[in-house]
């Protein structure tokens, strides 16, 4: 009986390989699988009590250890198991194969996941010290290298089956090219978003005048700037045509320098013309947090008498600068009604040199009529 079970499993094959031969193969992929997967995790449990006591870079590699796939550990047992069979000469070939590919993929994964923990904790270090502005950067930078990463492992996958890759990269080369002319728009505006990152023109929360637009900055992406206008509507720009453009950004202003006119009659005294600069003076040096620059009677103008004066604002928001301007626009008129100095108004003088003929005979006739009804 035992004979003829032994037989059984011997003399019956499966595409010209025993039983007792599959069987083996088996459970060799069986124990090979469940010593792997618990190798892995004595291996993270490890890791784990070490990350407890040491830094970043154990908190990486338990992370990147976790990522280990069930299904290629499952393939790479088959594999093992596969191995134990008496396969032909161009069978053990393809299996060699697809232990190149199996090895790949997952050492591919646990590269992928690396990348991704290394950007995430250099950009939110960075971020955190105030040096990088950080979303646009950090996903064009993972983005990046992940394409290089995975395409890396492509190709070495198809060289190993026997592809011929120089053809391929040449083919990949030409397609780029075309596909590089058919999004050179986009392609600019991904460029412009990785310069704003890199260079830092302005940041979020920021607030800027690019020409007639002003707001401040919501969001930075690949393609566009979301700004938050002062009229309360979001403002989508494409990138390409923030950097091409001249920005101002007030976020990073230390200090607001005041340039402010005005004019006085040619009625007005001359002795209270000479105490006008003192006058200004006095009223910006009365205000907290401003500094007096210069007061001038600039020059002679068409229709009065120009003065130009200058003062810092040390704080640089806009709300106090106005108050500031209307305590000094208020003390101003105070002080130059009291001197009798009078604030010029635009005034337009017509001179006639010549009548028309027929309005001096008009003129004439109605000047008579009036003498003989007198």
């Amino acid at each position: 009986m035992n004979d003829r079970i032994i037989a059984l499993f011997t003399d019956t094959t499966v595409f010209g390989i025993s039983i007792l031969n599959l069987l083996l193969a088996l459970t060799v992929a069986i124990v090979t699988f469940l010593v792997s997967r618990a190798v892995i995790s004595f291996l993270l449990r490890r890791v784990r009590r070490w990350s407890e006591h040491d830094g970043a870079m154990s908190h990486v590699l338990v992370k990147v250890l976790s990522g280990t796939s069930n299904f290629l550990l499952f393939l790479a047992s088959l594999l093992v198991g596969l191995s134990m069979l008496d396969l032909p000469e161009r069978w053990l070939t393809r299996v060699g194969s697809l232990w190149f590919v199996v090895a790949a993929l997952q050492i591919g994964l646990w590269a992928n996941r690396a990348i991704g923990l290394g950007l995430n904790r250099y950009f939110a270090r960075h971020s955190a010290e105030g040096l990088n502005q950080g979303s646009a950067l950090a996903t064009l930078s993972a983005w990046g290298a992940r394409v290089l990463l995975w395409s890396v492992v492509l190709l070495a996958m198809l060289s190993n089956l026997g592809v011929n890759i120089t053809a391929f990269v040449a083919s990949l080369g030409v397609g780029g090219i075309a596909v590089a002319l058919a999004v050179q728009n986009i392609l600019g505006d991904l460029f412009a978003s990785l310069s704003i990152a890199v260079d830092k023109p302005f940041e979020v929360g920021d607030f800027i005048v690019i020409g007639p637009l002003a707001g401040t900055v919501e969001h930075v992406g690949l393609k566009t700037t979301r700004i938050r206008s002062l009229g309360g509507e979001q403002i989508v720009m494409a990138n390409a045509s923030m950097i091409s453009s001249t920005i101002q950004n007030y976020k990073r202003l230390q200090e607001r320098r005041i340039v402010f006119e005005f004019g006085l009659s040619y009625d007005t005294p001359t002795e209270a013309v000479k105490k006008a600069p003192a006058i200004v003076e006095e009223a910006i040096r009365a205000q907290d947090q401003a500094r007096f620059d210069r007061a001038h009677l600039r020059g002679f103008g068409k229709e009065a008498l120009e003065f130009e004066c200058v003062y810092i604002v040390q704080d640089p928001g806009y709300n106090l600068y106005m108050d500031i301007q209307q305590a000094i626009n208020f003390r101003l008129l105070e002080r130059f009604s009291k001197i009798g100095a009078k604030f010029a108004v635009p005034v337009r003088a017509i001179k006639v040199t010549a009548l028309p003929q027929e309005a001096i005979v008009t003129t004439a006739s109605r000047e008579g009529v009036d003498a003989r009804n007198a």
